[in-house]
């Protein structure tokens, strides 16, 4: 093998190897800083713990309503209730990754492997609950192509991800953190508002 054909075909290799490690990625467009926002995206990623309280209204083919939602986040492990009207009483969404309890009351308590799974089969939602472990904090879920629309602020005004619509309405400063406290939801039948009365941010890993 000519001695050419020796170094390209290993830099070959490790190219390709890069590539396919870099993963899928954004679409950003809109008034915003692209660098402004990268740096946004990388402070609010930071956070993997936060206590949320707010009201939440879906609407569904089936059943409409609106509820009051309480949303505890500690790294891996996510407690989500639901009361009122919405959650038929009281709804329960618990768990780590693989493993992942609903409760519902008057109902009992069931099981699965994903919350997507558990929701869909107790529910009838098509709700992409892990990919709401990012968009509630204004950020696309980083395992599937998503397209970006930026406001003025470099925030996350417009996000498009797997037949998914998100728009963010509204954002305030929370212990020096810009976060979202209106979001509206579209897909898969369902419409989704949710606005956030109190947020309080953690960052656990340090």
């Amino acid at each position: 093998m000519p001695l050419l054909n020796k170094l390209l075909v290993p830099c070959l290799a490790l190219l390709l190897a890069g590539c396919a490690g870099l993963g899928p990625r954004e679409s950003v467009e809109g008034p915003g800083n692209a660098t402004a926002w990268k740096e946004h995206r990388r402070q609010i990623a930071e956070l993997d713990g936060w206590q949320i309280s707010g009201k939440i209204g879906i609407r569904a083919p089936q059943e409409s309503g609106s509820g009051t939602l309480f949303w505890l986040q500690r790294q891996d492990y996510f407690d989500i209730r639901l009361s009122g009207p919405l959650g038929r009483g009281a709804t329960r969404l618990t768990g780590r990754p693989d493993a992942v309890a609903l409760e519902v009351a008057g109902q009992g308590r069931f099981e699965a492997d994903s919350p997507e799974a558990l929701v869909e089969t107790q529910l009838g939602w098509q709700l992409p609950v892990s990919h709401l472990l990012w968009w509630v904090r204004g950020l696309p879920a980083p395992d599937s192509r998503s397209r970006l629309s930026l406001d003025s602020e470099s925030r996350l005004a417009h996000l498009e991800q797997d037949g998914w619509q998100v728009d963010y309405l509204a954002y305030a400063e929370h212990d020096g953190f810009t976060l979202p406290e209106r979001i509206r939801l579209q897909g898969h039948e369902l419409q989704i508002t949710l606005v956030v009365k109190d947020w309080q941010p953690r960052q656990l890993g340090r």
